[in-house]
């Protein structure tokens, strides 16, 4: 793409008929938060009260996320929040690989434009989206990955995968293993956003820049 600022980017994203959701949304769902922040969450697509409100995690999983980040003394005003894609699935399905492929520039346009220096995947679909591996979110959640975005650029980005909030909640709520997880996760994002700015290594290995590129 040519978009040379974020708003270009949202102006064409808001107007998208790339894929079949275009013909079912209320709205484009792009962003919620303060692109100058340095942390960013990744989730998967806008739901029922999002694609009303036209913004991000705005029902329950909103609220838990709410919760999550006042207990790391944090608000929406001080990161970014966006969705791997950008309209409501039907019904709330899982997102299909076509769809995911139509949104990509937008979200890679976030990423490139925002510059987060620390990104939290919401889940499998965001996980997977953003370390472009096949990686389950129950084996990687609460790991750290140095990536760099775009790759050979410089430009280190830590990404720490958790669980969706919607799954914690499906899960069986603050009583749940899964919620206990998800606070530790989030002390680790705020002992992250915590550290000095990391330096890009000199060189990338050659495995991780090839993997990333199919990304950017």
């Amino acid at each position: 793409m040519t978009w040379q600022t974020l708003a270009e980017a949202r102006d064409e994203a808001l107007g998208c008929t790339k894929c079949r959701l275009a013909g079912g949304r209320t709205q484009v769902v792009w962003m919620d938060g303060n692109p100058e922040a340095p942390l960013m969450f990744v989730g998967e697509a806008p739901g029922f009260h999002e694609d009303r409100q036209g913004l991000p995690f705005v029902g329950a999983a909103g609220q838990l996320l709410d919760t999550m980040l006042g207990s790391i003394g944090l608000d929406r005003s001080r990161c970014t929040i966006c969705n791997v894609i950008k309209c409501r699935p039907p019904g709330n399905r899982d997102p299909m690989p076509d769809e995911i492929e139509a949104c990509r520039p937008y979200l890679e346009a976030q990423l490139r434009f925002i510059k987060p220096r620390v990104v939290v995947t919401l889940g499998n679909f965001a996980t997977r989206f953003v370390l472009a591996k096949q990686v389950s979110i129950s084996r990687v959640r609460g790991q750290r990955f140095e990536i760099e975005v775009p790759p050979g650029q410089g430009r280190v980005v830590t990404v720490i995968p958790t669980f969706h909030p919607a799954a914690v909640l499906h899960g069986g709520g603050n009583a749940s293993p899964a919620f206990k997880a998800l606070q530790d996760d989030f002390r680790l994002i705020a002992s992250v956003l915590a550290e000095p700015v990391p330096e890009a290594p000199a060189e990338a290995p050659a495995v991780e820049t090839a993997e990333q590129e199919a990304l950017f």
